[in-house]
C-alpha cells in the first residue's frame, strides 16, 4: 500500500500531522469549546423551512458575495458595537473562522512573508500558516499568560511581521487583550493585524472589543465565528470585521461560491433569532465562573478565563487525568501546557458531573 512518504508531498509539510482534536465518543465531551446547549426548537424549525426554500434554487450557483447573510451579520455585530456602525462592506464570510484566516492568510502572508502569533494559543493559527507558506514567528507572554502593549510592542519591532495575530479572549488560556495593547500593537506594525474573537460574547456584558477600534485602522480584521455562542459549529460559519478594502481583497482568493446556498440559508435564518440563540450565553458563563470558583477548591489553579472554557493547572500527570476521566465519560483537552488541562463550560449537569468527578481522582 502506497504511504504518504511515498507521494511528492511539499518539503514544508513532510513530518506534519493533521489538526485533530479528540473526538471519542462520549456522554460529556468537553474538549473542544462547542456550546453544549441544543438550539430551541423554535429556531430548529426557522432554519429548516428557509432550508427548504433554499432547496428550490439549489440547481444554481448560489450568491457567491452572499449579500444577504453579510448584511445581517453586520446587523447582528452593530447591536454591540460601541464605535462605527458596521455596513455589509465590511463584512466578509466563509466556512468557519478557520478559512476566514486562511483566506487573511492567502492574501497578506504567503512565501517570504511572516506571521506573528503569541502562544500559547489557538493551535490552527501556526498550521494556517504553514499551510499558506507564510513563516510563522512566535514571542512570548508575559505571567499569567498576559499580552500588554510593551510586550506586542517589543515583539512587533523586534520581528517585523507582515501579519501579526491576537486572540481575544486567547484560546487556550482564557485571558483578554486590552484595546490599548491591541492600538499598541497596530501602531508599531506596518503590516495586517488581526484580532481573533471567536469567543467575544462570552466577554462581561458592555465590554469593549476590537471592532470598536475600526475606524481610521484600515490594517485592523477583527474575525468571529458562529460556532461557539450561537451553538453553530456543525453549520460553519465564520466571519471578519474590516475595512471594504480588505474585504476586496479577500476575493482575490477565495474559491468561487465557497459559501453554498444552504449555509447562507441557515446563517441568515440563525441571525433572525439572535436574541433566542444567545439567550444560552449567560448560563454558560454562569458555569465557566463556577469552574473558576470550585477547581481551586479541588487544589486546581485556574486562568482567569473570559471565555467558555476554563484552563486549570496543577495536575501532576495531565495524560493520566485525562485517561481517567475519559474512562468515567468525560473528554476534556490536552492542550500541551505543562501540569495543565483544559475543559469546556457546559450545561450545569454536565459542570456538576465533571466536578464531581474529578473530586473523587488524584491531582
Amino acid at each position: 500500500m502506497t504511504s504518504l512518504e511515498d507521494l511528492p508531498l511539499r518539503d514544508d509539510l513532510r513530518g506534519k500531522s493533521p489538526y485533530g482534536a479528540p473526538m471519542d465518543p462520549v456522554t460529556y465531551a468537553l474538549n473542544v469549546n462547542e456550546n453544549t446547549h441544543p438550539l430551541p426548537a423554535a429556531v430548529r424549525a426557522s432554519i429548516v423551512e428557509s432550508l427548504a426554500h433554499a432547496l428550490e434554487d439549489i440547481n444554481r450557483y448560489p450568491d457567491r458575495d452572499f449579500g444577504v447573510l453579510r448584511g445581517a451579520l453586520a446587523d447582528y455585530a452593530n447591536t454591540t458595537q460601541q464605535g462605527q456602525r458596521l455596513d455589509a462592506s465590511m463584512v466578509w464570510a466563509a466556512n468557519g473562522s478557520n478559512e476566514v484566516l486562511q483566506h487573511v492568510l492567502q492574501a497578506f502572508g504567503g512565501p517570504g512573508r511572516s506571521v506573528l502569533g503569541f502562544p500559547p494559543t489557538y493551535s490552527m493559527h501556526s498550521i494556517i500558516a504553514e499551510s499558506t507558506a507564510t513563516s510563522w514567528v512566535s514571542s512570548p507572554r508575559g505571567e499569567n499568560y498576559e499580552l500588554s502593549p510593551e510586550i506586542v510592542t517589543e515583539a512587533i519591532e523586534r520581528v517585523t511581521p507582515d501579519v501579526v495575530f491576537l486572540c481575544s479572549p486567547n484560546n487556550p488560556t482564557g485571558t483578554s487583550v486590552s484595546l490599548e495593547t491591541i492600538e499598541a500593537a497596530y501602531d508599531a506594525s506596518h503590516g495586517m493585524v488581526l484580532v481573533d474573537e471567536a469567543y467575544v460574547e462570552f466577554l462581561s456584558p458592555g465590554s469593549p472589543t476590537a471592532s470598536d477600534l475600526l475606524p481610521g485602522r484600515e490594517r485592523l480584521m477583527v474575525s468571529r465565528t458562529m460556532s461557539k455562542a450561537f451553538a453553530f459549529a456543525g453549520a460553519r460559519v465564520g466571519y471578519l470585521l474590516a475595512d471594504p478594502a480588505v474585504i476586496d481583497a479577500l476575493r482575490l482568493v477565495r474559491l468561487p461560491y465557497h459559501l453554498s446556498g444552504l449555509t447562507q440559508a441557515a446563517a441568515v435564518a440563525a441571525l433572525r433569532h439572535a436574541p433566542e440563540m444567545l439567550a444560552m450565553v449567560d448560563d454558560i458563563r454562569g458555569q465557566r465562573d463556577r469552574l473558576l470558583r470550585e477547581l481551586p477548591l479541588l487544589g486546581y489553579s485556574v486562568s482567569a478565563s473570559q471565555a467558555n472554557f476554563v484552563l486549570f493547572g496543577g495536575v501532576a500527570d495531565p495524560q493520566q487525568l485525562f485517561s481517567e476521566l475519559l474512562a468515567r465519560d468525560i473528554l476534556i483537552r490536552d492542550v500541551g501546557i505543562a501540569h495543565s488541562l483544559r475543559v469546556t463550560a457546559g450545561t450545569e449537569e454536565e459542570t456538576t458531573y465533571f466536578l464531581e468527578t474529578l473530586a473523587t481522582l488524584s491531582r
